[in-house]
């Protein structure tokens, strides 16, 4: 089993790339600590607290007409762009130190979700055009394996620098990482063909055709529905963490952090190994072996014992994963390039809605049931989402090993690869 991820990072253009990513990641993965606490600390209330986490995610919900803008243009200078208006849309936080002034943090966080959906569909498309399909997989796990590996160390750094520094320093953190990532982003050499002129419609209309690609797809949508059954299952599982920490192990809650810990591990280790993994098998099947694994960490967590609950957070850590890369990987080779924005954002749409619903639901279900019959249903659950991926029999058998390859930024037949991306094919 061949990694590719050497291959990956040895591409100049997929190294500013990744690069930018890291660089934006920690800057969020610090504020998304960092904002709750802001608001707790200044009004004392738990309510405004988890709306902060609310703000980010609710834009996800018009992922497919906020997706609609990455293919109206050209997707590189749309990234820098973007990531510049973050960094000063995050200024005005400088500004909140009362509790009268909260509402300026909701406005900015929305804003960010917001950005946040166009930045994913953007680099989503961006990325079918400037990586190679064979080495796709490898990519996208090296991404996830970077975002994991940020939310083991941003937290801790913007928890302390709240404390020292107050919520203001965080966000100036956080907006230096953004325009670190527009540098980055503006370093990368990838010839774009401009987006072809589309017929006028309204944006819903725009919306729409990436709705009806992904329900149509054969492939695509039974691995994000797959996806979303998984996540949702993934949101139950996370409203019974501290249930498992103080009634299951009798441990502190900072305990949980821990169990975080050595589950972002698992989401690192997954990451690395994705793509050669994808390269041997179909994605139904790498999707299907990954949320089995996944679902059996969530059904073990059940036991009441320190060493299991460690076993089960390291192998949901490394099952979790591997329906999300499978399905953009999929996503990035079987969508036509002048849809790919809109199919990208719906699919993150899917695939992640479900995970903050389940989220909420599960913290009310976790107070009325035993938390121990609500892992065992939701490891059901996501047994029964194993099997439904892998019974699905429309995806392709897994791209040829990775052979040579001009860069990103190549020209001539590497110009015209970019072009075939961006036209039209049939879906896979």
């Amino acid at each position: 089993m061949r990694w590719g991820g050497g291959q990956v990072l040895r591409d100049r253009n997929v190294a500013f790339y990744l690069s930018g990513v890291v660089v934006s990641g920690f800057g969020s993965s610090a504020m998304a600590l960092a904002a709750g606490v802001w608001a707790k600390s200044l009004t004392g209330s738990d309510s405004l607290a988890a709306l902060t986490t609310f703000c980010v995610w609710a834009p996800l919900l018009l992922g497919p007409l906020i997706g609609t803008v990455a293919d109206r243009v050209r997707r590189r200078p749309l990234l820098i762009l973007v990531n510049l208006a973050m960094a000063a849309s995050l200024l005005p936080l400088l500004a909140v130190d009362s509790g009268d002034r909260i509402w300026i943090l909701f406005a900015v966080l929305t804003v960010y979700g917001v950005s946040s959906v166009l930045l994913d569909s953007a680099e989503a498309a961006l990325v079918a055009a400037a990586v190679p399909e064979s080495l796709r997989g490898d990519f996208n796990g090296l991404r996830m394996t970077a975002n994991e590996g940020m939310k083991l160390v941003a937290p801790l750094v913007g928890a302390g620098l709240f404390v020292q520094f107050g919520g203001a320093a965080v966000a100036l953190l956080d907006a230096g990482t953004f325009v670190l990532a527009a540098a980055a982003f503006t370093l990368i050499r990838v010839s774009e063909p401009a987006p072809r002129p589309a017929e006028a419609q309204r944006w819903t209309a725009e919306a729409a055709e990436g709705i009806r690609c992904l329900r149509r797809h054969p492939v695509l949508r039974p691995l994000v529905l797959a996806g979303a059954a998984t996540m949702g299952v993934a949101g139950l599982n996370g409203a019974a963490v501290y249930a498992v920490v103080d009634a299951g192990l009798h441990r502190p809650p900072a305990f949980a952090g821990v169990l975080y810990a050595v589950q972002g591990i698992g989401s690192v280790l997954s990451g690395l190994f994705a793509g050669a993994l994808l390269r041997r098998m179909p994605e139904r099947v790498f999707a299907a072996a990954g949320i089995a694994l996944f679902a059996s960490g969530v059904a073990l967590r059940a036991v009441p014992s320190v060493p299991v609950s460690l076993l089960a957070a390291a192998m949901i850590g490394a099952g979790l994963p591997c329906v999300l890369i499978a399905a953009m990987t999929a996503v990035q080779r079987e969508t036509p390039g002048g849809l790919l924005g809109r199919v990208a954002a719906t699919a993150n749409t899917l695939l992640f809605a479900p995970n903050a619903l389940a989220l909420a639901a599960g913290a009310g279900l976790v107070a009325l049931v035993d938390h121990r019959v609500l892992l065992l249903a939701a490891g059901a659950a996501g047994a029964g989402a194993a099997v439904g991926c892998l019974l699905c029999r429309g995806a392709r058998t897994p791209p040829a090993a990775p052979a040579a390859t001009g860069s990103m930024g190549s020209t001539g037949d590497g110009d015209r690869a970019t072009e075939t991306e961006a036209a039209p094919r049939n879906p896979r």
